[in-house]
């Protein structure tokens, strides 16, 4: 099996493919829809082989595909027929569930991206489940998403917007009870030492991912093969 990954950001599309050494990418933005992307990624892969896709998307997965138009792209992505457009076999998970799978290790994870907004997945004994922690109140009116996301970065500053990322992180591990946190994104490289308990992701996790992606148990089998993955939807 060879698997095309796709990662679809507010401002890159990101793709890899088994076998290949380098991934490839386009910018992307408010006026790209899924009929853009698809021809887009087909043409910058004319030249690689690949059998199935995995396709990260920045918004909420159902069991049927993307259930919310994304707010930073086009319209048009629920309800799209993305096997009928790439002609092979999709898997479509939030971006999260892609970089969470690709970048976790062992034990109980909890991932944070910390991009836009604030994309969010918890691991635990090969099972991924999506969250929408951004969702949550923060304080002064503002969510998680809105004092830990690029807009709160930019109104409050680094350092506070590091004392918030490391105030909150401590209260999730509490929470959640995981063992580590996983920060990814495109702002995960402002953090550095990382607040303790966690850890910054690597720039292929969502490639990665991806990859681990095809080893997921679909429901509907008696159980789940040895190794596998379940990514709840």
């Amino acid at each position: 099996m060879k698997v095309l990954v796709i990662d679809i950001g507010g401002s890159h599309v990101k793709f890899l493919a088994t076998g290949v050494e380098e991934s490839r990418s386009f910018d992307s933005g408010p006026e790209l829809t899924p009929e853009d992307m698809v021809k887009r990624v087909r043409e910058h892969t004319a030249d690689w082989e690949y059998t199935v896709v995995s396709l990260g998307y920045p918004g909420v997965v159902g069991p049927e595909g993307p259930e919310a138009e994304p707010g930073n792209l086009g319209d048009g992505w629920v309800g799209f027929d993305y096997e009928k457009a790439f002609g092979k076999p999709v898997r479509v998970v939030n971006d999260a569930v892609l970089q969470a799978l690709g970048g976790y290790q062992e034990g109980r994870m909890l991932f944070l991206g910390l991009g836009t907004g604030l994309g969010s997945a918890l691991v635990t004994e090969r099972v991924v489940i999506p969250l929408e922690l951004g969702s949550l109140p923060y304080a002064r009116g503002e969510s998680l998403a809105d004092r830990l996301g690029k807009a709160g970065l930019q109104q409050h500053g680094e350092d506070n917007w590091r004392a918030s990322l490391t105030a909150v992180t401590g209260e999730l591990m509490k929470a959640f009870q995981v063992d580590e946190i996983l920060l990814g994104g495109g702002n995960a490289e402002l953090i550095d030492p990382p607040p303790e308990g966690c850890r910054r992701g690597g720039n292929q996790d969502a490639m990665t991912g991806g990859f681990r992606l095809w080893d997921e148990w679909i429901e509907g089998h008696d159980y789940a093969p040895s190794g596998a993955w379940r990514v709840v939807r």
